[in-house]
């Protein structure tokens, strides 16, 4: 366990209500006690009047009073402070919580203080979960959860995050684990004890037995990230056209406000416009791109690279032409370099076309999810967009009905290495293999699946995620 007492921050840095700092470790108590003057009399036990004798401080009460400087006796803040007694808190140890007004100077005053005492650091970013996390309060699932949750951009994001903090993906991994473990004690015995074992093991009910309660069940979860990772991680949807066929318009129809510049010039876009939007229950990141086609432009040049890297890393493209004039040499040009990725064709000013121009087959790859028209500056057809978007996203499933064990990318990849040593077994058993390679294959599956929930984890891995968290969380 740490022995070190950490304290940060633990609310934004900025003007409010309500600003917070966090100490968690053997040292909080005696750090708050030479600093916290409690309104009540009866408390004053120590120099200046401060709480002095820790073991009066109460579990889980909130204690009314002020945080003073005890060089000076000066008054920094009015404040509320809880304690949380080990192992009753976050972390599992003791955890003091300072609620103050929350500004730059007024958190930053009491945090010197706070650093002031002896044997008391500023926390690394992520170490009050990450102790939480090493004093065994929760699993790593959960603890990568907790920053989910934070980062949530939808309210399906926030359900996923929420299902793995109560632990529903570390349950499931559990179960998994037990049934290795099983098969793991039964090759034991069998490598030991051939001549006592051998009547006994089943090899069709050993097989059997990787497949439905392992094999399968990995397979499934890893069907619910392939299917559904969007929901946490946001798809990043990049709208792409040659020049002034209405991109900017429809960015401003689907983020429901006016971000782009829209006027009747071609390239008026030159740089990358990127927007987080919440569409039906799903968090989408729209770009809006700089037209491509032949310029000398130098500006407009570097917009159009900016375009074709944006073309590279997105997720689904909204493929954008002018459904009131003929096609043009550079809406086939485009075509040519998108078809390889996800596309939805939009027919955009469909208001003018009379009658629109049909295209034909001229863009039915098979990466085309679907057609849609649009009139964008007059906001038509982007209801009927948005819906095509989503069933592009989770083909028909309904959103109210989706499973949210749905692994991040750590946990897919250490899942997939569990499957794959779980199928060499499978195979090995099948093939009358050794017991000793098969038991290999096993431990690979069990040592895979505590990666994942953190039983057996690398300490640069581990760090890694943390980093991810803020300070004071």
């Amino acid at each position: 366990m740490p022995s070190e007492t950490i304290a940060a921050v633990a609310t934004p840095i900025g003007k409010g209500g309500i600003g917070i700092i966090r100490l968690s470790g053997k040292q909080s108590l005696t750090a708050i006690a030479a600093i916290f003057k409690p309104s009540s009399p009866k408390l004053r036990l120590g120099n200046a009047g401060c709480f002095a004798d820790s073991h009066k401080f109460d579990s889980h009460r909130l204690y009314h009073g002020n945080i003073i400087n005890p060089e000076t006796g000066h008054v920094i803040d009015e404040v509320l402070v809880s304690l949380m007694r080990a192992p009753h808190s976050y972390t599992r140890e003791d955890v003091i919580e300072i609620q103050s007004h929350s500004g730059l100077v007024v958190l930053n005053e009491i945090l010197k203080l706070v650093l002031k005492q002896d044997d008391i650091r500023v926390a690394e970013p992520g170490e009050f979960t990450k102790r939480a996390f090493l004093n065994g309060r929760i699993d790593l699932t959960q603890a990568e959860a907790i920053i989910d949750v934070v980062n949530a951009k939808s309210d399906k994001a926030l359900e996923v995050a929420s299902a793995q903090i109560s632990g529903q993906l570390k349950n499931a991994l559990d179960e998994i684990r037990k049934e290795l473990l099983n098969i793991q004690t039964i090759l034991a015995a069998y490598i030991d004890f051939p001549d006592d074992i051998d009547e006994d093991f089943d090899t069709q009910a050993t097989v059997d037995s990787l497949q439905r309660k392992i094999i399968e069940p990995l397979q499934q979860i890893l069907q619910e990230y392939d299917n559904k990772h969007v929901i946490r991680e946001g798809l990043r949807i990049s709208i792409i056209g040659r020049p002034n066929v209405g991109k900017s318009s429809l960015m401003n129809a689907l983020i429901k406000k006016d971000r782009s510049i829209v006027t009747s010039l071609p390239g008026t876009t030159r740089d990358i416009i990127e927007e987080n939007i919440n569409v039906r229950g799903l968090p989408l990141i729209f770009t809006d791109t700089a037209g491509l086609h032949n310029s000398q432009d130098p500006i407009e040049v570097l917009g159009m690279e900016r375009t074709r890297y944006d073309i590279e890393k997105c997720d689904l493209i909204l493929f954008m032409v002018d459904a009131s004039q003929p096609l043009l040499p550079d809406d086939l040009r485009i075509y040519t370099e998108i078809s390889g990725k996800p596309y939805i064709l939009v027919r955009n000013k469909i208001d003018l076309a009379r009658p629109a121009v049909e295209f034909g087959d001229s863009f039915d790859g098979q990466n085309c999810l679907a057609k849609v028209d649009t009139a964008a500056i007059l906001h038509r057809g982007v209801s009927e967009l948005e819906a095509r978007i989503v069933d592009g996203i989770l083909g028909r499933e309904h959103l109210d009905s989706f499973n949210p064990l749905i692994p991040n990318l750590r946990q897919k990849e250490a899942i997939e290495r569990s499957l794959m040593a779980c199928k060499e077994a499978k195979i090995g058993i099948q093939c009358g293999r050794f017991g000793e390679l098969l038991a290999i294959d096993i431990q690979a599956g069990i040592d895979a699946l505590d990666e994942t929930i953190g039983i057996k984890i690398k300490i640069d891995i581990l760090d890694e995620i943390f980093n991810r968290f803020c300070i004071g969380k």
